[in-house]
């Protein structure tokens, strides 16, 4: 972790689950940088888009000038990680809802709440993609969406019952689950990584 320790990873923390992301970060000795305006965007090498209300959060985002900022930030390369509403925003088309606005970052498709309401929320142990290799990691979703479509770019990283449930675009990582609410760190230590590639790359 070493190489590492100098990474600043965001979190959006204009609503939603952010301190726990906050918290995952700080546990990988990275530092952890809450993010809610355009200039503490500029100062991180990552960031990550928390679970919540999507629809808060992209008003919220529209409101700071957050949502051009970010979008301009990804599209230059900067890694982002949206988990359960991070996904919905990073995604380009919301099933059954058009009008509502999105980053338009990752070439996916998604439908919200698609695991079912608050009380149907679970947890189950599903297998994931690294790279290297594929390990099962315990997942928790809570009002979940899943992917419904991808682009030729976008890389399928697991499935739980046949559902796209976490994928990634390049720079840009998405779960329908929330890894911060388990002791497993390796989608954030995947996230600090990309981060320290990113900021290798800019010199």
């Amino acid at each position: 972790m070493e190489e590492t320790r100098d990474v600043t990873v965001g979190v959006l923390a204009l609503q939603g689950d952010f301190d726990a992301h906050l918290q995952t970060i700080r546990k990988l000795g990275l530092h952890a940088k809450e993010v809610r305006s355009q200039r503490d965007l500029e100062e991180v090498d990552a960031l990550i888009l928390p679970g919540g209300e999507s629809t808060t959060i992209g008003k919220l985002l529209a409101r700071t000038g957050l949502d051009v900022a970010i979008r301009d930030r990804g599209q230059a390369g900067m890694p982002i990680y949206g988990t359960c509403a991070g996904m919905i925003l990073l995604a380009h088309t919301i099933e059954g809802r058009p009008e509502q606005p999105t980053l338009d970052l990752m070439d996916i498709a998604v439908a919200r709440n698609a695991f079912g309401r608050q009380i149907e929320s679970f947890e189950a142990d599903i297998p994931f993609d690294f790279g290297a290799e594929v390990v099962p990691i315990r997942a928790v979703f809570i009002r979940a969406p899943y992917v419904t479509k991808v682009g030729p770019d976008v890389r399928i990283l697991s499935k739980f019952q046949d559902k796209i449930v976490a994928v990634r675009q390049g720079n840009l990582l998405a779960t329908a689950f929330h890894p911060e609410l388990t002791d497993n760190l390796r989608l954030h230590a995947l996230v600090a990584e990309m981060a320290r590639n990113y900021r290798a790359s800019r010199g």
